[in-house]
């Protein structure tokens, strides 16, 4: 079945879209994957970030059940239903900070960042946007060119203009070589001197700011970076924007990264792991901001689906009573552990970082050079896949593997997940 299938993909499906495993699923449940050949695959992608409650969590396919058997699309313009204003009520007292916010809902990630922007120019009368190199926002257009790796947006320019991009602190290859803590975190010093050399400042609408780069390769900032950065921001009318779309929703061993900074954002992005695979994004700020736009300037004909919006309700419910932050933190210790003995069995692990259950290893080819080991990385994941472990790759170099198990994984599973990565690396490494 799976060779009929993937025939009739290549007879269906443009070559741009890409996917890293020849197999197809046939079901999942938890953290298992289940392919039309009746293989077990142990998920350790989970959606790219989507599944931190697994795979078809009763509760979640409940809600969205319920919800179907009542309605499945009105548009919110047209009439408003309760379990968007209900989620949006949960989001503003969830999000990390004490001032009162707002929310709005969305079908995606990268829809998500494209209305922030929206908003943060409504709210300031500002045209620009400062990013980081590394960073991911999406594929629209305008997120494109938000996004730094040339990868997503090769041959699809020219892009919006106005966006204007500065290094992030990547200590592992720090942009000024220095060390943490002796650098003093100099490199959020990079956004002002920025308005010497690159931008005007009063014309800055906002800074985009994963609280730890995502598809950029789990780069972790030190703990002062991100309210440095806010800092500055205030000091020149510039909203600070926190994507959140893949450190949200217990990935980080909070419920949300910024919290481990002590930063409220101006506006907050969140989708992914919101609707547990169901397609929401969400755009949650404080009041006054989330104000500015005027009626009707904002929106669209699905954004809040009411089957997404029952999913997300569930997802916090699910948080909340099975302790997910807080099994991330677990999660983490494990795997960290792990790849710390691992690293003292392969020197090609570089580094090892991330944030409770959001980890990852960079792959080089010398510890020393610190040169990117980006074919064995390719190597390293073809063989993964093929051993039974779905898995992602991050960093400019793709010489990153990062781990988005379900939040929810039995710990025999995480063993057993554990065990291919390290077993995998033997076959390619030691002969």
């Amino acid at each position: 079945m799976e060779a009929e299938i993937n025939q009739l993909r290549a007879q269906s499906v443009p070559t741009g879209i890409y996917t890293a495993s020849p197999s197809i699923i046939a079901n999942a449940k938890n953290s298992i994957i289940i392919d039309t050949e009746g293989r077990e695959i142990v998920d350790f992608a989970g959606g790219i970030g989507t599944m931190n409650v697994g795979h078809s969590h009763p509760r979640v396919l409940a809600a969205a059940h319920a919800q179907l058997d009542r309605f499945a699309h009105t548009n919110f313009h047209v009439m408003a239903y309760e379990p968007y204003i209900r989620l949006a009520a949960k989001m503003n007292e969830k999000a990390p900070g004490p001032s009162p916010k707002r929310t709005y809902f969305v079908n995606s990630g990268a829809e998500a960042v494209e209305n922030a922007v929206k908003v943060a120019r409504a709210a300031t009368g500002r045209p620009g946007i400062v990013v980081f190199e590394n960073g991911f926002h999406g594929r629209t257009n305008l997120t494109m060119g938000l996004t730094s790796k040339l990868y997503y947006k090769k041959n699809f320019g020219p892009y919006t203009p106005e966006i204007y991009r500065i290094p992030y602190a990547y200590c592992y290859r720090c942009p000024l070589n220095l060390e943490y803590p002796a650098c003093g975190v100099e490199c959020a010093e990079l956004l002002r001197k920025g308005f010497d050399n690159y931008y005007q400042a009063d014309k800055i609408a906002c800074v985009i700011a994963e609280p730890m780069q995502g598809e950029g390769g789990f780069i972790v900032p030190p703990p002062e970076y991100h309210s440095k950065l806010q800092a500055i921001c205030e000091e020149q009318g510039i909203l600070f924007v926190a994507d959140e779309i893949q450190t949200g929703f217990g990935r980080t061993g909070k419920l949300f990264a910024m919290e481990h900074y002590g930063v409220e954002a101006d506006i907050m992005t969140t989708a992914k792991s919101l609707g547990a695979g169901y397609p929401i994004g969400a755009i949650t700020g404080r009041a006054e901001v989330m104000n500015s736009p005027h009626p009707g300037g904002i929106g669209g004909t699905f954004g809040g689906n009411p089957m997404a919006c029952a999913a997300g309700l569930a997802v916090f419910e699910i948080m909340e009573e099975e302790g997910l932050p807080e099994r991330a933190n677990e999660i983490g210790r494990r795997v960290k552990e792990r790849f710390t003995a691992m690293q003292q069995r392969f020197p090609v692990i570089g580094d090892i970082r991330g944030l409770g259950a959001m980890m990852a290893i960079e792959l080089v080819e010398d510890p020393d050079t610190k040169k990117p080991a980006t074919e064995l990385t390719k190597a390293y994941r073809a063989k993964l896949f093929e051993n039974g472990l779905a898995n992602l790759q991050a960093g400019t170099y793709d010489n990153v593997i990062r781990t988005l198990m379900p939040l929810t994984i039995e710990w025999g599973t995480l063993d057993r997940g554990l065990d291919i990565m390290e077993e995998t690396l033997a076959q390619l490494t030691e002969v």
